[in-house]
């Protein structure tokens, strides 16, 4: 019996074509909710940016790819922060090789520098352009859960061996999410599931990203999108339609969480 989902957001509940949650994804979820079944948020955003979900039912919030979890009345259950000489050395090696950096945090995303690939990653998720900001001085005011890193594959593989303790979660060709080593969704799955007495094979999760693949892997039922990659498919235990083709919908109904009249 499935007591709890888990959701990414960009590609699972919100469409990257539209920016938005589709009517039948909205419904399926308050169904799933109405009849008991607790509903969680699991991200790479921050917890407090998700105006795009915004009505959607939730227990809780798996943020920044597992670093921070949020009840719904906004208790802090886990945090795991980024270890200042790592971010140190990741501040000399964008300057070094090039690539812009940014730290996100609950009012937004702030950037050493704004790079076309800043732009484009702005522009995928609906979000505003990142303020350019003294990254340096930011870190030192307030508490880091993610950075991001605006390269490609081949130069975040050149430089994730010189920063121990920070581990990439990527789940967009543009840039990767970086975070304390040990953490990811799965983690966060994990904490909210031992908060709220839930088992392994009671928990659905859903995704479409590479950053999804250790939760869908830890979840009782791992569910890809239709869009999903090659190896995020591979990782899940069923593979549903797309977001923009009711994918939600249809596999709450294919594993009997709501009825099909919902």
């Amino acid at each position: 019996m499935i007591r709890a989902l888990f959701f990414d957001v960009d590609g699972t509940l919100v469409s990257f074509a539209t920016h938005r949650v589709p009517d039948s994804t909205r419904e399926a979820l308050a169904a799933a909710h109405g009849r008991g079944v607790r509903i969680f948020i699991a991200t790479g955003r921050a917890a407090g940016d998700l105006g795009l979900i915004a009505g959607i039912p939730r227990d809780g919030v798996v943020a920044l790819n597992g670093a921070e979890c949020r009840l719904s009345d906004g208790e802090c259950i886990a945090c795991r922060p980024i270890p200042q000489a790592d971010f140190e050395r990741s501040m000399e090696l964008a300057e070094e090789l090039g690539f812009a950096v940014a730290l996100e945090f609950d009012d937004g995303i702030f950037v050493d520098r704004v790079t076309p690939e800043v732009v484009r990653m702005a522009h995928s998720i609906a979000h505003p352009v990142p303020e350019a900001v003294d990254l340096r001085a930011l870190f030192a005011r307030r508490t880091c859960c993610q950075m991001c890193f605006f390269c490609d594959e081949e130069t975040q593989r050149r430089i994730m061996p010189q920063l121990p303790g920070l581990a990439a979660n990527r789940w967009c060709p543009i840039f990767t999410d970086i975070n304390a080593c040990g953490t990811d969704k799965a983690q966060g799955v994990a904490a909210m599931a031992a908060r709220f007495g839930l088992a392994a094979d009671e928990i659905m999760a859903f995704g479409d990203g590479g950053n999804d693949i250790p939760m869908l892997r830890a979840a009782g039922v791992g569910v890809a999108m239709g869009e999903a990659g090659p190896e995020v498919q591979a990782a899940a235990d069923y593979v549903t339609a797309s977001v923009d083709d009711d994918g939600i919908r249809k596999a709450l109904i294919r594993f009997g969480v709501i009825g099909s009249e919902n």
